[in-house]
């Protein structure tokens, strides 16, 4: 049997710098033992091909025990059994449902209003001083754009911004306060919608549930509308990161500009580089199972280490290089199998957008100071992104318009 070597997840040296903490014990072992308050060990899966399997093997069940819950008033509690945390018939039933709005065409169809919500929230930056384009860009920009593709009303999105900044932060007392506060207003636009459906996903939901209860009841349709919405916050980081990683890389960002070509593969490649999810929702195994000459007993916590399979000398060479040039290889950011993100192409879509926006509106944008990474093992995001834009107006020749 394989030996198992450990990473302490609050020691100083791994949360700056989990990459090259896991680079040794993925040699040492395809599995890890992660240590981390409150939760006690756990297993990791450092490397690629083990982790693609488990997350593929329908004997790796997620669960309650999955997810941290935040705390909920009593009458909400019944919405917070989402798809993502059913296994088999029951989680296949409910993706099926809203799979078909958030295919590749369908995401390429949404392009061009992504682009007006993009162009919408680079017109509201301040032009004149340095700004925190986490806050003011990345944070905002997903939840516009999953209210536009679910059916949230117009009226009700500053309140929806909010909700997101909260999500984004991913704990805390606003956190908590979000989730029933998205609950309530979910159901006020399941009526809204039931009174004048529309041609959004919302619309859909709701006719299907008044058509067929049994395929989708009221408990499940508030269930997966604030679902959605906060499954929707995932490119805020990602944009973040991205945007942080080519200021960082000075020829990788001058590729970028020199061809805009490069963008679908630039977005998998920061996605792999700079992936703002470290590892994946744990995983309970429904019977003892091996993981490459490793025996995970029945019950016991997994999960995927994304980051440490991301950079697998096995998969990809010279892993730890940026490089926007790379053939698209087989990365785990969006995770893989059974609950392989069902928002993957739309995140796509939304961060190559964002990039080429900025990018072409900016062409000057520099860091206005440090761009720090927070000490979360959970997510890998920046504390703030400063800026300075330098508008086109006060560079030497105008700026490129949209494309």
């Amino acid at each position: 049997m394989t030996e198992v070597p450990e990473i302490d997840l609050t020691d100083p040296a791994v949360l700056a710098d989990p990459f090259a903490a896991y680079a040794p014990v993925r040699e040492k072992s395809p599995v890890v033992r992660l240590v981390a308050p409150g939760l006690g060990p756990f297993w990791a899966v450092t490397r690629h091909e083990e982790a693609r399997a488990m997350l593929a093997d329908p004997r790796m069940e997620i669960h309650s025990d999955s997810f941290m819950r935040p705390d909920v008033p009593e009458h909400c509690l019944r919405y917070m059994r989402t798809m993502s945390e059913m296994n088999g018939p029951e989680h296949s039933r409910l993706r099926r449902l809203v799979a078909p709005a958030f295919t590749p065409r369908r995401a390429a169809e949404f392009a061009p209003r992504i682009e007006e919500i993009v162009v919408g929230l680079l017109d509201e930056l301040p032009q004149d001083e340095p700004v925190d384009l986490l806050a003011r860009f990345a944070r905002p920009l997903p939840m516009e754009v999953v209210c536009e593709l679910v059916g949230i009303p117009a009226v009700g999105r500053p309140a929806w911004r909010e909700y997101g900044a909260a999500i984004a932060a991913g704990h805390g007392e606003k956190f908590a306060q979000a989730i029933p506060a998205i609950m309530e207003d979910a159901k006020s636009a399941i009526a809204g919608v039931r009174a004048e459906p529309r041609g959004d996903l919302l619309s859909d939901l709701a006719r299907i549930n008044e058509e067929d209860g049994d395929r989708l009841s009221d408990e499940e349709l508030v269930t997966m509308v604030w679902l959605l919405v906060l499954a929707g916050q995932t490119p805020t980081n990602l944009i973040a990161n991205a945007v942080a990683a080519l200021l960082a890389h000075p020829a990788q960002l001058a590729a970028l500009r020199a061809d805009p070509g490069l963008m679908p593969r630039a977005v998998e490649e920061l996605a792999r580089w700079c992936t703002p999810q470290p590892m994946t929702v744990p995983r309970f195994p429904s019977e003892d199972v091996e993981i490459g000459g490793v025996r995970i007993p029945k019950g016991e916590r997994v999960t995927a280490s994304i980051l440490s399979a991301s950079r697998d000398e096995r998969v990809f060479d010279d892993p730890g290089a940026l490089d926007i040039t790379r053939e698209p290889g087989p990365h785990l950011a969006f995770g893989h199998g059974p609950h392989f993100c069902v928002g993957a192409s739309l995140a796509r879509v939304q961060t190559g957008i964002a990039l080429g926006a900025l990018l072409r509106r900016f062409p000057r944008l520099e860091l206005a100071g440090e761009a720090a990474y927070l000490p979360d093992p959970g997510t890998l995001r920046l504390a703030s992104l400063p800026v300075t834009l330098h508008p086109a107006e006060s560079a030497e020749g105008p700026a490129e318009g949209p494309a």
